[in-house]
């Protein structure tokens, strides 16, 4: 920016207003439109400023020592013409060319704060040359006109008190001299200040009330004492801060109105410069105890004169009044005690300042005086030069080598002088140096200990000789470390400097496991460094600390984090910790971008809402979306959930949502499960505060898994529609919650202690502690008094007014029951989710809840009577998933007798309408599957399946031996032996062959299944008679359920059996099969007897059983192949093939004594390669034709 100079401007106001190009900007009338103020005020001193270091804010005066204001300007401006308007840029200029500076500067402030920034006293007053000069004595006016007079060099661009007047060094020591005069300046300040406040307790001193009238107070309580103006301005100040906080802003209005004459935003124009006093609640708290200083007391030492001293006057009008009592004397004493204690405060706080002051001149003029920097190193002494060694001092600063850095402020105790002793022989310029500017006096926690006192020695040594003998002592002071090193902080302030120009050279040598020992001392730093750089470099360095870190070191990081935004608010939260996330966010190690989604969650309670709402959640957004690794995209959904706890901003509602959504169709089960843990209940959490959890969020899902079920009429994706379900599922609980705290009796809760406990099984095992009823209540006591009422609402009084629960049984439930009756029954995996779902739904609502609302609907829509057997329309609903669950997910809740009979009542009544009605068994054979699976209902569903055993229906017996090999799966032997084998030899009794024969499974699963030789016997006799008896000669499809079952469980069952009678009995059917007139029974067991050779070839066969019963049953098939199916019998002929080069392969090795690995290997071979090329076959005959064909 280019300087402008205030003092090329016309002499006269009549050139100014011919030159149009100095005016024209500026010249415009106040509704003009006028630049607004500025971002931030050039003059304000910087947050970390140990004082305020502003030359210009203090006094009113020009340097000249005339003083002016502005409206005296304005008016001898217009006095010529009083029509014509004279622009504020004339007025600047001429305040300027008049060196009023300060003038200049309060009108330049009055033109900011009214919005009409003037552009020659912003230029003027941002250019730190304007105020560079040769001394601190203010220049003439004659000066100030001179070519050249107040610009010796152009600054950079900087405002006042932020200089840096240790850049400038290269011009000689002129900086160094106004940076003197400035500090002079301020402490002259500072002590007027001083003596206005002794004159402030003087005056309260000599307005004190008389004694006698404050005599006849005491004696009539009635007549209060007159208050006093300065107590009457602090209580006006602290009632209109006290309307403010409690939101009577009128009263506080027309409270300032009454008293005009006091500002209420500044507690400084209260009078006295006290520490403000609590606010009035706290008074009223206190009642009227003596408050102590905040401030902390030091001792400190003051050259003040006597007569100056309050104490003084007081002392001198206490001799006046000779006739006051001991007594008042006591009060008035005590009176005006505290009030110099107020004061001392103060005082003691300025000569804390004024100390400072002297120090850093003390500093700058030893850095003036200070000869060129010498070496201390052998050899490199110069004792030849007598007049260097003549200016040699004792203190240790004038010779050092290093010059204290400006940002330590000279706090520092220099090692190198405290080891050298003190001499007599110090130059006159110095002491007259040391009598002006006082030496720095220690921190303040040090001004207890005395000064450090050394012999001195009983010499007449030159200073140069003793200089250059000390300098055989190797000290390395110029080197980073060795100025560190020789320095010694004094001050909290310097300490955190010191850390902070140290730790980034000790973090790189320090060993990577124990690098999380620094976290502490950076953090610390951190906070309290008043760099922003350097507190950005120190974050940088906490966040890059350890290259991978594990996960013990990543929670120390993110303890220390939280730590650190506790103690620096939002706003450094927000400015300094995440920029260091966001440079992490694509960091190539896991472990970085891991430790960044987890302070993301970490810091979410501590920074601003706005940032919270969009910066982090769009930063956890991208990495949800791009980040390749789970455990990042794991911690991802976590702090997602974290931010869905803290979010207040109703529009994110959508984008919340999509983030459910994408975070549920993660392929890592990790990612899913975390997201059904914290981010669901999280955001279920916000979505009920909003009152839309059942008004947007489930209709939301139930609209998706409706129009899923729409779209896949022709395949159903089943991974889409668990997702879905699944977070249905877990909305549960909140929906639940919900319902309870929206209920009429919630005003009617009492906690008491005689509240009974809630069961342990009252409620499903919660996958997160977020989703358990009781954390989103409150505490267990809460809910168990509102389980209470909730039961008897349902019980005796109804819904009535309970719309959530209303809604939840009108549409919740009905539009459920709907979806349920559309999924594929087929689909064990649909059936498991629903009955899952329906089973946790009416765990959660209580059994009243399941028993009045749920099962009426459910039963409603079954209607399973003796009217609707033969209605095929009535029994249509049977065959739907409906059926199994409601058994699997309903009925199923409670284990109670009145459950279990319900239960097993429902199935008997479903097998026997299925049976009587002809209709599909798919939802029957669903619900033994589901309930099959749980060992708990093994007993129950024997039960229902003897009731089929002893039906008088033939169908109805049927369906319950085909249920047989449905349930028998992991029974025990013991069950089995016990109860379903016995039934299963009971149905082969009864007189029709269809009942006999769906038998056969079941008995071909307990070969499969059960190792027991005695139940294994009555299986194979029961199996034997089918076979060998002559009445089941003919019987077709016998002979069809047996070959599919032999083949079904022959690779499973038990080798002895296997060769003993399944093999057998298959030779036996297949020579049978040769001589089958019926063309279309022969196709039949000819292809089962393929399928059931082709399953039994990959079994381990003895060669006897091979030679005698396997080939020649194949040989057998061949023969029918050929006839009925020429493409099977190719590969009949290549299975023949490979099984007799086993036997011959066999025959060799035992006639050697050994088998060859050769030999092992080929048979391993053929039936790898018999498996590949089964594993090709397809139902086409022409593709079977070419699959065992030889390559030409």
């Amino acid at each position: 920016m280019t300087s402008v100079n205030p003092f090329n401007i016309s002499d006269s106001e009549e050139e100014a207003e011919r030159n149009p190009n100095d005016t024209d900007d500026t010249a415009r009338s106040p509704s003009g439109d006028a630049p607004g103020p500025p971002t931030g005020n050039p003059f304000s001193p910087p947050a970390d400023a140990d004082a305020p270091t502003l030359l210009l804010t203090s006094n009113r005066t020009s340097p000249s020592g005339e003083g002016i204001s502005v409206s005296a300007v304005v008016n001898s401006s217009m006095a010529g013409s009083a029509e014509t308007k004279v622009s504020v840029d004339i007025i600047a200029a001429q305040l300027l060319r008049d060196q009023y500076i300060l003038t200049a500067l309060e009108f330049h402030t009055e033109l900011l704060e009214a919005g009409r920034e003037l552009p020659r006293l912003r230029d003027y007053f941002s250019n730190p040359g304007n105020f560079e000069r040769q001394s601190g004595t203010p220049p003439a006016k004659d000066q100030a006109l001179a070519p050249g007079g107040p610009l010796n060099r152009a600054g950079s661009i900087s405002t006042l008190d932020s200089l840096d007047f240790a850049r400038y060094s290269d011009d000689g020591n002129r900086e160094s001299d106004e940076r003197v005069a400035v500090l002079e300046f301020e402490l002259r300040k500072a002590k007027e200040t001083i003596q206005a406040l002794r004159a402030n307790l003087t005056q309260a001193a000599e307005s004190e009330v008389p004694s006698q009238e404050r005599k006849n107070f005491k004696s009539s309580p009635e007549i209060q004492e007159p208050i006093r103006p300065l107590e009457k301005r602090a209580l006006n100040f602290l009632v209109n801060e006290y309307l403010l906080k409690n939101e009577y802003k009128l009263s506080s209005i027309t409270f300032s109105d009454e008293n005009d004459d006091q500002d209420f935003e500044l507690w400084d124009d209260v009078g006295l410069n006290i520490p403000k006093p609590p606010d009035l609640l706290q008074l009223y708290r206190n009642c009227g105890t003596p408050l102590s200083s905040p401030r902390d007391t030091v001792d400190v030492s003051v050259e003040v004169d006597y007569g100056d001293l309050p104490g003084n006057c007081l002392a001198q009008e206490s001799q006046k009044k000779p006739d006051l009592s001991q007594q008042q004397q006591t009060e008035v004493v005590q009176e005006l005690e505290y009030q110099i204690g107020l004061l001392n405060n103060d005082k003691q706080t300025l000569t804390q300042q004024i100390k400072k002051l002297q120090s850093e001149i003390q500093i700058l003029k030893r850095t003036i005086s200070s000869p060129p920097p010498t070496t201390l190193d052998l050899g490199s002494q110069n004792i030849s030069n007598p007049s260097s060694s003549s200016s040699t001092t004792t203190n240790t600063s004038s010779s050092d080598p290093l010059s204290v850095p400006p940002t330590d402020n000279g706090k520092y105790l220099d090692i190198q002088g405290a080891s050298e002793p003190e001499t007599d022989m110090d130059p006159p310029s110095t002491q007259n140096t040391s009598q002006t500017h006082p030496q720095p006096q220690p921190h303040s926690k040090l001004k207890s200990q005395p000064p450090v006192q050394f012999d001195k020695p009983n010499r007449k040594l030159s200073p140069a000789f003793l200089q250059a003998l000390l300098s055989f002592c190797r000290m390395c002071s110029d080197s980073r470390l060795g100025a560190e090193v020789s320095r010694i902080a004094d001050s909290e302030e310097s300490v955190m400097l010191m850390l902070g120009r140290c730790l980034p050279h000790i973090v790189p040598n320090v060993l990577l496991a124990k690098r999380e020992e620094l976290i502490p001392l950076i953090l610390c730093t951190a906070c309290l460094h008043p760099e922003p750089k350097e507190r950005d470099q120190l974050l940088h360095i906490l966040f890059n600390l350890i290259k991978r870190p594990d996960d013990e070191q990543r929670q120390m990081i993110l303890t220390g984090c939280v730590a650190f935004a506790r103690h620096v608010g939002p706003t450094r939260v927000e400015a300094e910790l995440l920029p260091q996330c966001w440079e992490q966010i694509n960091h190539k190690y896991p472990e970085r971008r891991l430790l960044v989604a987890e302070s993301c969650g970490a810091l979410a309670p501590y920074l601003p809402k706005e940032i919270r709402s969009s910066l982090v959640l769009s930063m956890l957004q991208q990495m949800l979306a791009e980040d390749k690794a789970d455990m990042v995209r794991e911690a991802v959904v976590k702090s997602l959930g974290i931010i869905m706890g803290y979010i207040d901003d109703t529009d994110k509602y959508s984008q919340g949502f999509e983030l459910m959504l994408l975070s549920l169709g993660d392929p890592s089960e990790r990612v899913v499960s975390a997201v059904h843990q914290v981010f669901i209940p999280a955001f279920a959490a916000w979505t009920t505060e909003l009152g839309t959890l059942h008004t947007a969020l489930i209709p939301s899902l139930l609209a998706r898994i409706e129009k899923l079920l729409m779209q896949g009429e022709h395949g159903l994706d089943e991974h889409k529609l668990h997702v879905f379900l699944s977070a249905l599922q877990s909305l549960i609980p909140p929906l639940f919650a919900m319902v309870l705290q929206n209920a009429p009796f919630t005003s009617r809760v009492k906690l008491r202690g005689d509240t009974p406990a809630i069961e342990v099984t009252r409620f499903p095992r919660p996958a997160s502690p977020l989703q358990d009823v009781s954390t989103i209540i409150g505490s267990r006591e809460m809910l168990s008094a509102l389980l209470l009422l909730y039961d008897n609402q349902l019980e005796h009084e109804g819904t009535t007014g309970w719309d959530s629960l209303l809604w939840v049984v009108n549409q919740f439930l009905p539009q459920l029951i709907e979806i349920v009756g559309r999924i594929n029954v087929m689909s064990s995996t649909c059936v498991h989710e629903f009955s899952r779902f329906f089973w946790r739904f009416c765990r959660t609502f209580g059994k009243i809840f399941t028993s009045t609302k749920v099962k009426p609907q459910f039963q409603e829509i079954l209607r399973l009577s003796e009217e609707n057997v033969d209605d095929s329309e009535g029994n249509d609903i049977l065959t739907k998933a409906t059926v199994p669950i409601y058994a699997t997910g309903v009925l199923t809740c409670y284990n109670q007798e009145e459950d279990r009979k319900l239960l097993v009542g429902f199935l008997e009544d479903v097998m026997t309408t299925l049976s009587l009605s002809h209709a599909p068994l798919d939802s029957l054979k669903a619900s033994f599957v589901e309930l099959g699976a749980n060992p708990v209902y093994h007993e129950l569903l024997l039960t229902v399946l003897w009731y089929g055993v002893v039906h008088t229906s033939a169908l109805v017996r049927c369906t319950a031996a085909r249920m047989f090999e449905l349930v028998l799966r992991g029974m025990s032997e013991a069950l089995v032996d016990r109860r379903a084998a016995p039934a299963l030899i009971t149905l082969c009794s009864g007189p029709e062959f269809s009942v006999r024969i769906s038998t056969i499974p079941a008995f071909g699963t307990i070969m499969e299944t059960v190792t027991q030789k005695e139940l294994l016997e009555r299986v194979k006799m029961q199996l034997a008679s089918f076979l060998e008896d002559p009445q089941y000669q003919d019987q077709h499809s016998l002979h069809m359920e047996i070959i599919r079952t032999f083949g079904r469980v022959g690779p499973n069952a038990e080798p002895r059996f296997r060769d003993e009678f399944v093999l057998p009995h298959l030779h036996k059917l297949a020579q049978a099969n040769n001589c089958q007139a019926v063309e279309i029974k022969r196709i039949d067991i000819a292809t089962q007897l393929f399928e059931a050779y082709s399953a039994l070839s990959c079994c381990f066969i003895s060669e006897e059983v091979m030679v005698n019963h396997f080939l020649p049953g194949l040989r057998c098939l061949r023969t029918d192949m050929e006839q009925l199916s020429p493409e099977h019998e190719v590969i009949l002929s290549s299975m023949i093939k490979e099984c007799e080069i086993k036997v011959e392969n066999r025959g060799m090795a035992d006639a050697q004594g050994s088998m060859s690995i050769a030999s092992s290997l080929v048979g391993e071979d053929a039936k790898t390669k018999f498996l590949s090329k089964m594993g090709q076959l397809t139902t086409s005959g022409a593709m079977l034709a070419n699959v065992f064909q030889r390559k030409k």
